[in-house]
């Protein structure tokens, strides 16, 4: 029997039990499949969303646009020049203005407690597209990804590469332990210039829901036994949006031996696939790329270009999930 979860915010899928997860990702396939049938599926004709951007992104604003004029909505997107919220309007005016005028609203931006403040005030549901702590819709995404490839995930090992702490880890970390999947995380441990760590609340709050769940969580430093019995890769850029460029060298010392290549993903298990939230540094042909390179002589780092672009990489797949998961949560908490 389906869930009810209209009027819900997804802030942190903390929030979720693991059978409302389940159904999300469940919807999240019936809209894959509907959108590669041709079939139309304007199931929230009239309703209207907002998109708040103060971290702008190709892959989340063109996941809910297109997603939501799927859906039948009208959409209208606000980048970080286009709103006052904090600037000349408080983050509680905005959200009590816009929960007036749309039906749903989405934000991607830097603190937790800003998309916090929207939903409490809003009166309708606020979605989190990206913040410092949380990305609740790239891990619905991934794990929707890792079900297309291999079916049931229960008491499968997923593995992250490189920094310990990020929104990406920390929401692989919760949507893991919620679904009983084996979350390991693999990089350097200690206070070291450049190392990143989970939350000891959060990490608690994994560990005793995984134990419910039958799986685990695992943090260590060794490759051989962090790469062990995975059946996914994954990993992230080592500095992210927002974060200061002075970061890049101690990270780059830091985190090369992590950098996923062929060899790393021959150490997993056969049949093993790599993931990648994106945008990704792989090769010299972005801006910044080509800036690394001259400034350190690095080609690739978080993920080499053989990895990248082989037969195991999900990760445009992956990218299109984004678009059903996010359909499927705006319907399940609109309908």
């Amino acid at each position: 029997m389906a869930l009810n979860l209209s009027g819900r915010s997804v802030l942190t899928l903390l929030d979720f039990t693991s059978e409302e997860i389940e159904y999300m990702l469940d919807l999240s396939k019936n809209f894959k499949d509907m959108k590669r049938a041709g079939y139309p599926h304007r199931f929230l004709e009239g309703k209207n969303i907002v998109l708040l951007f103060e971290k702008t992104s190709t892959r989340t604003r063109c996941a809910f646009e297109v997603g939501g004029m799927d859906l039948g909505m009208g959409v209208t997107y606000l980048d970080p020049g286009s709103s006052q919220m904090g600037k000349k309007e408080s983050i509680e005016d905005t959200a009590r203005v816009l929960g007036r005028m749309y039906d749903g609203i989405e934000y991607r931006g830097s603190d937790q407690s800003v998309v916090e403040e929207l939903a409490a005030k809003a009166g309708v549901p606020v979605w989190n597209g990206l913040t410092n702590e949380y990305h609740p819709t790239q891990a619905l995404a991934d794990i929707l990804t890792m079900r297309e490839e291999f079916g049931d995930t229960r008491g499968m090992k997923l593995t992250y590469m490189g920094k310990e702490q990020g929104n990406v880890s920390d929401s692989l970390m919760v949507i893991c332990a919620k679904l009983g999947i084996n979350f390991c995380s693999c990089g350097p441990k200690g206070d070291v210039e450049g190392a990143t760590h989970f939350d000891p609340e959060l990490l608690e709050r994994c560990q005793e829901i995984a134990a419910q769940n039958g799986c685990t969580i695992q943090l260590t430093e060794d490759i051989e036994e962090g790469v062990k019995d995975a059946d996914v890769i994954y990993t992230d850029v080592w500095v992210g949006m927002g974060q200061a460029e002075e970061l890049w060298k101690s990270r780059i010392d830091l985190l090369s031996p992590y950098r996923v290549t062929p060899e790393v993903m021959a150490k997993a298990n056969p049949g093993a696939i790599f993931m990648h939230c994106l945008p990704s540094f792989h090769d010299t042909q972005t801006t910044i790329g080509a800036e690394i390179a001259e400034k350190f002589g690095v080609t690739e780092m978080e993920v080499s270009d053989e990895v990248f672009e082989s037969a195991q990489s999900r990760v445009f797949q992956e990218a299109e999930n984004r678009m059903h998961t996010i359909k499927a949560m705006m319907y399940a908490t609109l309908r």
